[in-house]
């Protein structure tokens, strides 16, 4: 059974930088597409990095520059360091496996991250 356990999350000042933490059990990080999505209020789930098992990394526009991610396969473990965090960047953040263009396993808790002064 694939299980995804986010953290890392919590208060930030705008500009301010969090380091997000996915570790997974049942399946192997460096074998696959993995992704760190995130949910505002109000708002649809989004894609904003991925990392595939090669190695290649793609942003949303809203984060390029500002965000990366990365992978431990030691760990087996899937990191998102985001800097100069803005407010819009507040949201719930998952990680989760990537398969045919859509999210392939349940959905972990997520870490919440919020960016206020």
């Amino acid at each position: 059974q694939v299980q995804l356990v986010e953290s890392g999350g919590g208060l930030v000042q705008p500009g301010g930088s969090l380091r997000l933490s996915c570790a997974a059990s049942g399946i192997r990080v460096s074998s696959y597409l993995m992704g760190w999505y995130r949910q505002a209020p109000g708002l649809q789930r989004e894609l904003v990095a991925s990392i595939s098992s090669g190695g290649s990394t793609n942003y949303a526009d809203s984060v390029k520059g500002r965000f990366t991610i990365s992978r431990d396969n030691a760990k087996n473990a899937v990191y998102l360091q985001m800097n100069s965090l803005k407010p819009e960047d507040m949201a719930i953040y998952y990680c989760n496996r990537i398969w045919a263009g859509a999210p392939r396993d349940s959905w972990g808790q997520g870490t919440q991250v919020t960016v206020s002064s």
